[in-house]
């Protein structure tokens, strides 16, 4: 079997990943010397190998909830862009909320995943400077919600699929969008979205903040990448309220539970759409065929349900959200005297 490469070891690397990214560098200068004089270092270069993948295995699989958001956010981690490039077939994108603008941070439109035709709706960062800026770094303004509620509609009317992608630290909340109606955007979203008469599959594949997500985030069926997170506000933005500094993320990312597997638990989400050993950013062909997976069988599977019973279950399904369970106190020596 070919060695498969792993540049982005080279390129950049995540705190945690600095033991990692050593071993990876021994493979890389053994194999140069062993170019370069032509000696043997096959056995040695086996074990070598070994040792990085048992490593990636060691460490993924024990990520803190800060560790799973800095991979969220790692650089070269597949973005919308990417995924509909390698999943969506015969991609037509539809522009411009009818109002004012066609906001950039929203990707919308037609295509075919798998065998599946659907409407996407996706939250784009952008890949370079410039992207990113023209992108608003995936914070989307009222016309990016007001675009995507119009192109859902539009697949109501032909009876299309809804997908949708997560990606975003939240809606842009500059003047000029709250001037708009950006809250306002929002929340007819959330309302239009839970009573679309046509199957909805939401998707978080990176960052899923705040009211941001929710915009585009209501549906029969919701998964996570399994090194996304999805959570009310950002860690940072957590840590800012409760310790007024910033350097307590972490802590606050252990507080929010805003990892897939502790979000799966309190039945927030429904699947866990599992990613390449060490992130979807080292095999992004690999998490894109995990991802069409997901989707193709989830559509087919809620295409099976009469329209009317799909609303109610997805009404159903978000009213349960948000139970608490508050354990009775033990009672006092006094009171029980």
């Amino acid at each position: 079997m070919a060695k498969q490469s792993d540049p982005l070891d080279n390129v950049y690397s995540l705190p945690f990943e600095k033991p990692i990214a050593r071993l990876a560098r021994q493979i890389a200068d053994l194999e140069a010397a062993q170019v370069d004089t032509g000696r043997d270092y096959s056995n040695e270069l086996v074990q070598l190998r070994l040792q990085h993948v048992s490593l990636l295995k060691t460490t993924y699989s024990q990520l803190s909830p800060w560790e799973t958001v800095q991979v969220a956010r790692h650089p070269a981690r597949p973005l919308a862009g990417d995924y509909i490039d390698r999943v969506v077939k015969n991609f037509v994108e539809l522009h411009g909320d009818r109002r004012f603008a066609d906001d950039k941070a929203i990707r919308a439109g037609l295509g075919r995943i798998g065998t599946e035709k659907v409407m996407l709706v996706a939250q784009h960062k952008g890949r370079d400077t410039k992207e990113k800026i023209a992108c608003n770094f995936g914070c989307a303004h009222p016309e990016g919600y007001r675009k995507a509620l119009r192109v859902m509609k539009l697949a109501e009317k032909f009876r299309l699929p809804v997908v949708t992608f997560i990606d975003t630290q939240g809606a842009y909340p500059g003047l000029g969008s709250e001037e708009r109606g950006v809250a306002e955007a929002i929340a007819v979203n959330l309302m239009e979205m839970s009573r679309l008469r046509v199957p909805v599959v939401v998707v978080v594949i990176g960052e899923g903040g705040s009211g941001g997500a929710l915009g585009i985030g209501v549906g029969d069926r919701m998964a996570m990448m399994e090194f996304s997170y999805y959570s009310v506000i950002s860690p940072e933005g957590c840590a800012s309220i409760l310790w007024r500094t910033g350097e307590k993320a972490p802590e606050a990312a252990e507080a929010l539970k805003l990892t897939a597997p502790h979000l799966k638990a309190f039945d927030v989400i429904d699947d866990i759409i599992p990613e390449p050993l060490g992130g979807a950013h080292r095999a992004p062909a690999e998490a894109a065929a995990n991802l069409e997976r997901y989707i193709v069988k989830t559509v087919r599977d809620l295409a099976h349900i009469p329209v009317d019973q799909l609303v109610a279950d997805r009404y159903t399904r978000w009213r349960r959200m948000g139970v608490v369970t508050q354990l009775a106190s033990q009672p006092t020596e006094a009171a029980s005297t």
